[in-house]
């Protein structure tokens, strides 16, 4: 079997937090014939790199032990499409009758991963989350409340049977964590939150706190459903996503018009798009011209016109008028689907600030137990002290120490910002390329297609006893029929500007030089100057003016009139429109900016020039920008590279981060850490600011866990606090976290 083939994805229930996803990654990995294992909570997957198929049956059987249940992504899919081809909304469906009652998940409300839509990817579809109010984890959470209501009620009108009613109500929350913590521990897992918990619950009952016991754990249970309902927001951002596709298309067959499953749409399909409808597919339009909403995708607030071969994206709503489409992506691998496939890919990788803490938790449990010990013993052995005052105090410790806010500080605000940065084109490969962006020190961009347009423009027309309109229409009737960039783009013009196009006749191409015609009874020429100029004299005067354009970084194509100058087109690569002021914005960011184009070192000054962009190189091989990147690297500097081509790869895959432009090829894409989905240049800088936010955001949560932790535990030890403090100082810590990383799903204005 080959690597591709030993590599198995499952979709996960009931996984919905950091400490969920480091217990299963704990137990999955130790098992014998298995290579590697990555899981991600926030998509809810676990993809595990096998020897053998034996290996399978033990990775679901661990999941199982662990409260879990895995589904291979591949599993069910066939059975779930004709359900789907019906029309069957999955996403109304309520999954809350399956039986996860006995589900703990250190710090995770028992919900389900995000539906997906079949054949994104080509697996089943997910169940829906349903009203918190209807998982498993808030139906155990209100029970263990009004069983400790009723201890109460119990307690006040019988006194003498109240504490038994108390670790009765303890015991409708704690048996399912105890059973959490035996399963973890059997695992090879001994050192979890379920285990501080139980500990600390049963020693309050042995000395005598039923009470407070029976309270802690219903705490405990409140905390984890409200992390839960928090956690949820990032994989509900993604799953809106998958949501923008509609499930049937409308397919043109032999001239009639038939409803098929989106899914099945096949790659040269013709489609129907009907004013107000989303695409079902990534397309090229063939028939009809209207404006289409591209807001939830690219984010841009105006519709963008759009007609005959204008590339179209799935998810995006044509607005005005029925146009036809060429399906040019299957389902699995439009637009949606790969912004999806790579978020979830990201989620599963890990920053190295995840990685450290994750080793830095893989100590401090033990540490915490070990603590409470010390706590709970040395005292009454070596000073005499009370032992059911100073147990009581171990007991707080442990529940302070529960590292729940520190084990999800990082992965959330990860996750956070991935989601976030998927809403707005921005795709991030992992953890690691979120965290390297806001580091990144200097930015060699490509020229053309990346800080240009990527093809020609018309910017001057100057007429010489012709007007400017009559120089634009016949030009415009020269290249009539051409496919080459600078006819395109007089062409273009032409339909712009509404000018009507003459016929001509006798058309000639002259290789390297133009081309000839006859139109309206006259011999036109055009071509480059050197060519125009074998055919008559060019005034000083005119020569002069190309010289300039061609300063610019302009081409220019001279039109003639049998052996008279009527005019010339000035063409150029424009700038995007936000490039400017993107580059400025990187430079107030102290980041270097730098140009690596292979075109000629006029046209590049020119563009850099007008862009503010002083270090520019220019007349590059591809060779040469991986070389210019590894000098950059050489100075200290941490390299971003921006490309769209082939020629990029190299340089892409040299640079400490590569950002691929979103209309590049799939090379520039594949090698690439990074990808800008809608080519704006300054979604470069939102990348890094993004980063950087989210940096911020992981101190801040970090100082929030421990900082809450070292206060309590110097009051607990003092006799100040207890068990009931302990616990929502751990309670208070996760939510807090958790809540400060959704911060980063709020969407930030783009710079000017």
């Amino acid at each position: 079997m080959t690597a591709a083939e030993n590599t198995r994805k499952y979709r996960v229930e009931g996984m919905d937090c950091a400490g969920c996803a480091s217990k299963i990654d704990k137990a999955v990995r130790r098992l014998p014939d298995i290579a590697d294992v990555s899981v991600s909570a926030t998509a809810g997957t676990m993809t595990v790199v096998y020897g053998a198929e034996d290996a399978l049956e033990a990775v679901e059987k661990t999941v199982r032990s662990l409260g879990y249940k895995a589904f291979a992504r591949d599993a069910g899919a066939a059975a779930a499409a004709p359900a789907e081809r019906a029309g069957h909304d999955h996403a109304d469906h309520d999954h809350s009758a399956h039986d996860h009652a006995d589900h703990d998940h250190s710090g995770c409300a028992a919900k389900k991963a995000a539906p997906e839509i079949a054949g994104l990817h080509g697996h089943d579809h997910g169940p829906s989350d349903g009203p918190w109010w209807r998982t498993p984890k808030a139906v155990l959470t209100l029970s263990s409340g009004a069983a400790l209501l009723a201890a109460y009620a119990v307690g006040h009108a019988f006194p003498q049977i109240g504490p038994y009613a108390f670790v009765a109500a303890m015991l409708v929350g704690l048996v399912p964590i105890a059973r959490r913590a035996l399963m973890a521990t059997l695992a090879g897992i001994p050192f979890t939150i379920e285990t501080l918990m139980t500990i600390a619950a049963v020693g309050a009952v042995v000395i005598n706190a039923g009470e407070e016991a029976a309270t802690v754990v219903f705490l405990f249970l409140v905390g984890e459903l409200l992390e839960g309902i928090a956690a949820g927001r990032a994989r509900k951002s993604i799953q809106a996503l998958t949501n923008l596709v509609p499930k049937t298309a409308l397919v043109e067959e032999n001239g009639k018009i038939r409803e098929v499953a989106a899914e099945a749409l096949a790659v040269g399909a013709v489609i129907l798009v009907r004013p107000g409808d989303r695409m079902p597919a990534d397309g090229v339009i063939v028939e009809g011209e209207s404006a289409i909403d591209e807001a939830p995708v690219t984010g841009e607030s105006t519709p963008t016109r759009k007609g005959v071969d204008a590339p179209v994206f799935a998810g995006t709503i044509n607005g005005e008028a029925a146009l036809k489409i060429r399906v040019t992506a299957e389902a699995s691998d439009n637009t949606i689907a790969r912004v999806v496939k790579l978020v979830e890919e990201a989620q599963e990788s890990k920053s190295p600030t995840e990685r450290f803490v994750d080793r830095f938790s893989r100590y401090y449990t033990p540490g915490v137990l070990a603590a409470g010990a010390l706590i709970a013993v040395v005292p009454p052995l070596l000073l005499g002290g009370s032992w059911s005052e100073w147990i009581y105090k171990g007991l707080a410790v442990l529940l302070i120490g529960c590292p729940c806010a520190l084990v999800i500080s990082t992965p959330a605000a990860i996750a956070a910002s991935l989601s976030a940065g998927a809403r707005r084109g921005l795709l991030l490969k992992g953890g690691a390329v979120l965290e390297g962006l806001g580091k990144i020190t200097a930015v060699a961009f490509d020229k053309t297609g990346t800080l240009t347009e990527g093809r020609p423009q018309v910017t001057d027309v100057v007429g010489l006893g012709f007007s400017e309109a009559d120089v634009l229409r016949l030009s415009a009737a020269l290249e009539s029929g051409s496919s080459h960039p600078l006819a395109v783009a007089i062409l273009a013009r032409a339909a712009a500007d509404k000018i009507d196009v003459p016929a001509a006749s006798d058309a000639m191409a002259l290789g390297g030089k133009g081309v000839t015609a006859t139109v309206d009874g006259k011999t036109l020429f055009l071509g480059s100057p050197q060519a125009a100029a074998e055919r008559a004299a060019l005034p000083d005067e005119m020569d002069n003016r190309i010289r300039a354009l061609n300063d610019e970084g302009k081409t220019v194509s001279v039109l003639l009139a049998g052996d008279v100058v009527a005019g010339f087109i000035a063409m150029r690569d424009e700038p995007r429109a936000d490039a400017r002021a993107a580059l400025q914005a990187l430079k107030e960011a102290g980041i270097r900016t730098v140009m690596l184009t292979g075109d000629n070192r006029r046209t590049a000054e020119a563009i850099g020039k007008t862009l503010g962009i002083d270090d520019i190189r220019a007349e590059l091989l591809p060779q040469d920008k991986q070389r210019i990147v590894g000098e950059l690297q050489r100075e200290g500097l941490v390299v971003g590279k921006v490309g769209d081509g082939i020629n990029d790869a190299p340089a892409l895959a040299a640079a400490d981060i590569g950002i691929a432009m979103g209309g590049g090829t799939d090379v520039a894409l594949e090698t690439a850490d990074a990808a800008v989905l809608h080519a704006r240049v300054g979604d470069i800088f939102e990348m890094v600011r993004l980063s950087r936010r989210t940096m911020g955001n992981i101190r801040q949560n970090i100082t929030i866990a421990l900082g809450l932790k070292v206060v309590f535990l110097v009051t607990t030890v003092a006799g100040i606090t207890g068990l009931w403090p302990a616990i929502l100082a751990d309670t208070g810590a996760t939510v807090l976290v958790t809540l400060n990383a959704l911060r980063l799903l709020a969407p930030k204005t783009p710079a000017a």
